[in-house]
């Protein structure tokens, strides 16, 4: 450790003593968070008629407490992005966990609508304290050969809390009531914040120290920087083909095959599973790459073709089964996609890694949104989500093609420190 306090490069390199391994137990407190987080987002939707019949609301009401909870975190993630960029990640990450354990026991003590929406959105903020802080905080002190298996891992323990965690907390649920599963996020979260005190270390986060610019400008740095500004405009276009096709999914299948609620419920595991293998699959693949030498995202373009094939067979492959083949090829993309996301704004712009990280998060939200509006302005869904998903697909695929000359670029920079479009890997952003 650094006098600064912060992990310097020798202890970092003694952690990784294998070219192929990393030392997963040193992240144990954010990948918990990071599977309380999974669970936290999808768990509601479930629960949504259980609760709505208890405070006496309609669905439609305690829906308010989803859109809460996504408005909130795709505001202010940003923002406090740049707190952790500037004041560190172990103050952000605590602060987050502390708000995230006083909003799942708000939730848990909710006798009412309003108190819900509040403990939601206080949810939201305190997941979008957190979660860019998470991401960085693993960027920076993995090392570069094993990097995108470790924020793949972050990434697949995010999906179990869909595929493991909602299952679980319908089960506690449906034993002691739907506050029994924001309890136990609660407590989860409590077991975390040991871990995080041991395993994050304190000081300023590595490289923040000469921002500078005012508060609004560092905010928005990241749209100045060249492939970071194209990166988040294709994640804006995936995730508009990605979730927001996905908001229609269930709509799909139960008009094609008439598949029942559990049945739905059996496809939101393989939902979460294809995001698992596709985040793990997808941090090999980019620590392959980047060991021959590439600092581009040769597979980015590769993982919109992907997703344009399953969202094809989903709304309109012959059958069940190739129907929901495709459910499978769709989320592996989209869980390959984030990782190589990710990871681009984590060594793009080492000065700006949460601020960029939670760009990424917004955009996806946003993406998400216009995706969801688009589909549901077609008279059938199954054409909306064919017209929408494939196409905003391919075209994240030839857009990421863009991403990736200009990182290209930064590779093949003259040693005589000619300015290039995009730094290389590990150089600062220049303001």
């Amino acid at each position: 450790m650094s006098s600064s306090g912060r992990p310097d490069a020798s202890a970092d390199a003694a952690a990784e003593p294998g070219q192929d391994v990393f030392n997963r137990w040193r992240y144990t407190g954010v990948f918990l968070l990071l599977f309380l987080f999974g669970t936290e987002t999808f768990i509601v939707s479930p629960l949504l008629p259980t609760i709505a019949d208890d405070i006496h609301v309609s669905e439609t009401a305690a829906a308010q407490s989803v859109t809460a909870y996504v408005l909130v975190y795709a505001v202010t993630a940003p923002f406090l992005g740049l707190l952790s960029d500037r004041f560190g990640r172990r103050r952000t990450l605590l602060a987050g966990a502390a708000l995230f354990l006083l909003s799942n026991a708000a939730a848990a003590l909710s006798t009412g609508l309003a108190l819900l929406i509040a403990s939601r959105a206080l949810a939201g903020l305190a997941a979008a304290a957190a979660g860019p802080a998470i991401w960085a905080h693993i960027a920076e002190t993995a090392s570069d050969r094993v990097r995108g298996r470790a924020l793949g891992l972050g990434m697949a323990l995010f999906s179990c809390g869909q595929v493991v965690g909602v299952p679980l907390g319908g089960l506690l649920a449906g034993a002691a009531g739907w506050r029994a599963a924001f309890l136990a996020l609660a407590v989860g979260t409590a077991l975390a914040v040991p871990l995080l005190l041991r395993q994050v270390a304190p000081g300023a986060a590595p490289g923040t120290a000469s921002a500078g610019g005012g508060a609004f400008r560092s905010v928005f740095a990241a749209w100045a920087h060249p492939a970071l500004r194209r990166s988040l405009a294709v994640n804006t276009a995936f995730h508009a083909a990605n979730l927001g096709a996905y908001t229609f999914l269930g709509v799909v299948l139960v008009d094609r095959f008439d598949l029942s609620v559990s049945a739905l419920g059996l496809v939101g595991v393989l939902v979460g599973a294809g995001g698992v293998v596709g985040s793990l699959l997808g941090g090999k693949l980019g620590d392959r790459a980047r060991a021959a030498g590439h600092h581009h995202f040769p597979l980015l373009p590769a993982w919109g073709a992907l997703l344009a094939v399953g969202v094809a067979l989903t709304a309109k492959g012959p059958g069940i089964v190739l129907a929901l083949l495709g459910v499978a090829v769709w989320f592996v993309a989209s869980g390959g996609f984030v990782i190589d996301q990710q990871t681009l704004a984590a060594t793009a712009a080492p000065d700006l890694r949460a601020t960029s990280s939670a760009w990424l998060t917004s955009t996806m939200y946003a993406g998400t949104g216009v995706g969801a509006w688009a589909v549901g302005a077609f008279d059938d869904a199954g054409t909306g989500l064919l017209a929408v998903g494939v196409g905003l697909a391919a075209a994240s695929a030839l857009a990421a093609f863009a991403v990736n000359a200009g990182l290209r670029s930064s590779e093949t920079a003259p040693a005589d420190g000619t300015p290039v479009e995009g730094p290389a890997e590990g150089e600062p952003i220049r303001s």
